[in-house]
């Protein structure tokens, strides 16, 4: 899908994405900065994943993990800090969250800072409801 005419561009094709600018986007981020190589990749061939593209560079990425039939998470949602500020994490989270094998679906994703963006494509706070088990180490 293209954006604009910036030649900038969102995909799912997995065969796009470039592992090693993804793992430094991740390695740059709040919520897996500790996270090992390995286990990113793992994530990666177990996921719907998307990309954001300025030609033939990745600029960005988001994780989707799913079961196809009652829910989606969202997570890993990041866009290269130099392309910040163009509204591309918006049509990057409007992409996934338009995908038609979402649609359906009940939408769940975590994050500490970006609430209001998340709420522009539906997703509601639920503090009452949501609990959490951290994985063992």
């Amino acid at each position: 899908m293209l954006l604009g005419d910036q030649g900038i561009w969102i995909s799912d094709r997995k065969e796009l994405l470039q592992m090693d600018r993804i793992i430094a986007f991740l390695k740059g981020s709040y919520w897996a900065k500790n996270r090992p190589a390995e286990l990113i990749r793992t994530s990666i061939d177990n996921s719907i994943c998307f990309g954001v593209y300025d030609g033939d560079v990745q600029i960005g990425f988001a994780r989707v993990v799913t079961d196809l039939v009652t829910m989606y998470y969202m997570c890993d949602v990041i866009i290269d800090e130099t392309y910040r500020g163009r509204g591309l994490g918006k049509q990057l989270v409007e992409a996934v969250t338009n995908d038609e094998r979402f649609g359906h679906l009940h939408g769940i994703l975590v994050t500490a800072d970006a609430h209001g963006l998340y709420e522009q494509y539906g997703f509601v706070r639920d503090p009452d409801r949501t609990l959490r088990k951290k994985r063992s180490q």
